[in-house]
């Protein structure tokens, strides 16, 4: 894969790539192009061997600053690097009377002609350092991001008023050049944008800063708007400081996905016109992902495009995902009274019994994909939970089957009068509890069956009990406290997220108090509270198999918990903003999560590696579903789109359109044939999703770009829509017999 990245490279490889003609783009580019594209504007007009900047002390005194500023925080590997690229003597006391020249004869691996001046020696530590610096930026800290912005700021070298005639220079040639290369181009004029536009703040060029600002902003594409809008605020140095979406921008390589006659293009231009501050930009801030193989289309970079930080490289999607099922317990199915009846029936030989060899069938066989039984330690199955999956099989013969011409009913809970601001809903698998979180810091638990909620009687009571009897489990239980509804307090914020356990003993609830409570439902009181989220907590999500659970939150991590540890087994860090929702896979092996940063990833729960990246969406992420044979998933955003992936492949396979509003809550059918959508727009929507799937050409995965055509068919998909009177949609819910439970608060 070729890359253009802003670091240094080996001195043996720069012999390599420069006798290579200036056609291979891989590489590092600063070597690539010789000289005329590392020295500065200044330094290109003048001949070599003018050194007049090279003594310049307030460079001298920028260097010294920057490495005190390293060795101050510790970071003494990165002063070594520093200096040792900079050819500046051991000695950092009298650094002021070494050699101001800077070009010692162990200078970098990617430096220019001993006649370089001191501007171009700058930018070179300045892209090195950002790279040291970069790493230990992953988890959120003040001093790293910084540091970084303080760096890259430095490296500005041109005149301030030719940013704007930088700028257009670059359109007019992208807009000149044929079309199949200008779709691909324009990807560079955002981020490009918003460096030159930071750059000019920051070294205090307002009124020039506010001109750029005014002339380019409204060529930017349309799902950049929110960001632009925050970048407009930003007109002095001291609005930088602090800001997460400015710190991100700067600490992150923005990655382009572009074809090779079109990168060849662009360094053509930038060559011949040796505009050297683009370049500087492209090198130190842009990571282009080049491919071989045909330009993509308008439409295609578009459907990829939105996320804060550009596509994801394709090396991002490469690792292997087992995303097949784990091979099921074998349960002894007891025949009811009823199917013996209809066995003996000679009319009507066996109706049920096929789907239960089928459901038996399917927990035999092992899935190619799936990973092995013991790669992630699974909790073993109690007699309840035995006795649950029995139940659970039950139902599964009674299951509906679904498609476009048989759609569920829809059952829907409104939360009348909730005052108290509701945040976040849930259902117990098997549909027999629902609970709430609200904005008033309460979790409320209803039981939407005839049977009360009741809570174990205390020690006193339970002693005198005869433990040997049969109904032990009902005599254990107190009839007084017996309630349709119970109300748990305990959190000091607004409740963002609940989910029940699979075993439906405990719900977790996630709270602006920076915590994630465990909850008995024997008891209804708290048992634990897990504290390692330092900002609220958005959503929380148990695993499939119980025991592991998944939280994501505004200090832009996800930590993966097990309920008998009360500090986190791993923290998933990488996303750029807030993690808004989580979701685990069927298998229990991968969580997904989906963040402001309009970006999805998932993890591997075994190593805690990012195994994937999906970019498309144009607004932060709010809801996650994976289809049950784990093949795929679903996500909608505040876009009011909702896309499909092929998980196995790491592709955007498919884009539904129809909700006018945040998609807030998906879920597929039990056995995947359909794909519920709740929104904000006060409609429950259902598409296709075996069409969806089914009308995918595999060959389109196997193609060397790895991007697909989308076929614009979301109508085709779209089996139905359905309007509460003005209830937004916030959960989804199939029943285990595929009837669709949907859940919102009442907005008169």
């Amino acid at each position: 894969m070729a890359a253009v990245q802003g670091g240094m490279v080996d001195t043996d490889e720069e012999k390599d790539i420069k006798t290579e003609p200036p056609s291979d783009g891989c590489g590092n580019n600063n070597a690539n192009d010789g000289r005329v594209l590392s020295a500065s504007p200044a330094s290109s007009a003048s001949s070599g061997s003018n050194k007049s900047a090279a003594g310049a002390p307030e460079d001298q005194q920028t260097l010294l600053a920057v490495l005190q500023f390293l060795r101050k925080n510790k970071l003494n590997e990165s002063v070594e690097i520093l200096r040792r690229e900079a050819g500046l003597p051991e000695d950092l006391l009298d650094l002021k009377a070494g050699d101001s020249s800077g070009t010692g004869p162990g200078g970098a691996a990617g430096s220019v002609d001993e006649g370089g001046d001191a501007s171009s020696l700058l930018s070179r530590v300045t892209v090195s350092s950002s790279g040291v610096v970069q790493a230990p930026a992953k988890a959120p800290g003040e001093d790293q991001p910084d540091v970084n912005v303080v760096l890259s700021a430095y490296s500005q070298q041109g005149d301030p008023s030719l940013y704007g005639v930088y700028y257009s220079g670059l359109k007019r040639f992208i807009e000149s050049v044929l079309d199949c290369h200008r779709a691909e181009l324009s990807q560079v004029f955002y981020p490009l944008f918003v460096h030159m536009y930071l750059e000019l703040v920051y070294n205090n060029h307002e009124n020039e800063a506010k001109v750029f600002f005014e002339k380019f902003s409204g060529d930017q594409e349309c799902y950049y708007e929110d960001d632009l809008r925050i970048l407009s605020g930003m007109t002095k140095k001291e609005h930088m400081r602090g800001n997460e979406t400015l710190l991100d921008f700067r600490t992150s390589k923005f990655v382009l996905r572009i074809s090779r006659d079109s990168y060849q293009l662009l360094k053509r231009h930038l060559q011949e016109r040796q505009n050297n501050q683009i370049w500087n930009i492209i090198q130190e801030h842009l990571y282009i992902d080049i491919f071989d193989g045909m330009p993509r289309s308008k439409g295609q970079i578009d459907a990829m495009s939105g996320s804060l930080a550009g596509e994801a490289k394709r090396e991002a999607n490469k690792a292997k995902v087992y995303y097949g099922l784990l091979k099921e317990p074998e349960i002894e199915l007891p025949l009811d009274d009823e199917d013996e009846e209809a066995e003996n029936e000679e009319g009507k030989p066996k109706k049920k019994k096929p789907k239960k060899d089928s459901m038996g069938s399917k927990s035999k066989k092992q899935d190619p994909n799936a990973p092995s039984q013991n790669r992630i330690p699974l909790p073993e199955l109690k007699d309840s939970d035995k006795l649950d999956k029995i139940m659970y099989m039950k139902e599964a013969t009674k299951r509906i089957r679904l498609g476009p011409d048989n759609l569920p009913s829809i059952c829907f809970y409104s939360f009348l009068n909730a005052y108290q601001g509701l945040t976040a809903v849930d259902f117990t698998d098997d549909s027999s509890l629902i609970a709430g979180g609200f904005a008033d810091s309460t979790v409320r638990v209803w039981s939407v069956t005839p049977k009360k909620l009741r809570k174990v009687k205390s020690a006193a009571d339970l002693n005198l009990i005869d433990k040997e009897s049969d109904d032990v489990l009902e005599r254990i239980m107190d009839e007084k406290t017996a309630s349709e509804l119970k109300i748990l307090y305990g959190h000091s914020g607004p409740v963002y997220g609940i989910s029940f356990s699979p075993d439906r003993n405990y719900l977790l609830s996630s709270s602006e108090d920076g915590t994630i409570r465990l909850w008995s439902l024997q008891t209804f009181t708290c048992l634990v509270g897990y504290k390692g989220h330092n900002y609220p907590v958005w959503d929380t999500q148990f695993s499939p198999h119980g025991y592991y659970f998944i939280s994501g939150g505004h200090d832009r991590v996800a930590r993966l918990w097990a309920t008998d540890h009360y500090q986190p087994l791993r923290i998933f860090s990488g996303h750029l903003a807030d993690v808004t929702c989580t979701r685990f896979h069927p298998n229990s092996n991968y969580v997904a999560t989906g963040s402001s940063d309009r970006t999805i990833r998932l993890w591997d729960v075994l190593n805690g590696n990012c195994v994937r990246i999906f970019t498309g969406h144009k607004g932060p992420i709010h809801a996650l579903a994976f289809s049950p044979n784990g093949k795929f998933l679903a996500s909608g955003a505040t876009d009011g789109r909702v896309l499909l992936w092929d998980i196995g492949h790491g592709l955007m396979i498919g884009e539904l359109k129809g909700h006018t509003d945040t998609v807030y809550s998906l879920r597929f059918s039990r056995d995947g044939e359909i794909l519920a959508s709740g929104s904000m727009d006060n409609t429950v929507r259902m598409w296709d999703a075996t069409k969806a799937f089914d009308d995918l050409e595999t060959d389109d995965f196997t193609a060397a770009t790895g991007h697909i055509h989308l076929q614009d068919n979301s109508q085709e998909l779209l089996l139905g829509t359905y309007l509460t009177k003005s209830t937004p949609v916030i959960h989804l819910h199939f029943t285990r017999r595929n009837l669709l439970l949907a859940a919102g608060a009442y907005n008169p």
